[in-house]
């Protein structure tokens, strides 16, 4: 029977221990995954159900989103805030339940900043996110509409 010294079981315990931390810092990347893809889903979903507390929710205080879309063969683009989307859903009547397509990517997340893409039956939304007093909140997006 082979007898494990002190210093072997200390090793021993050393890579347990190293390993479990290895495991609970993967284990804890898909929780702000899971976070990012649920303030994206309340982000459109706030918009298809015309819901407008569920738009702001997900949106930080310097919100601010860019839309690319073509007229008459010519590139152009405006801009709106938090207030003017909340506004312009709060007006809105819901999207019809055909016309709810949602694809959400996460692309990736470094820190307290993140990356998402949305596509949607009708546009692109290139989505970046912050992580504002412990949750996600989208910062910008940049929307192409569909041609």
């Amino acid at each position: 029977m082979t007898r494990l010294t002190s210093s072997k079981i200390i090793l021993i315990a050393a890579a347990f221990l190293g390993g479990a931390l290895v495991l609970n810092a993967f284990a804890a990347a898909p929780s702000d995954e899971e976070a990012i893809r649920a303030t994206v889903t309340d982000y459109i979903e706030g918009y298809y159900t015309a819901d407008a507390a569920r738009m702001e929710r997900s949106l930080h205080p310097h919100y601010l989103k860019h839309t690319i879309s073509e007229h008459e063969g010519k590139l152009r683009m405006s801009e709106k805030t938090g207030l003017q989307m909340v506004q312009d859903v709060r007006s809105n009547q819901p999207v019809p339940a055909a016309e709810r397509k949602q694809q959400i990517t996460v692309l990736d997340v470094a820190g307290d900043m993140a990356s998402a893409r949305l596509v949607t039956l009708h546009w692109v939304d290139y989505i970046t996110l912050s992580k504002w007093n412990g949750e996600w909140k989208i910062v910008s997006v940049v929307l192409r509409e569909n041609d």
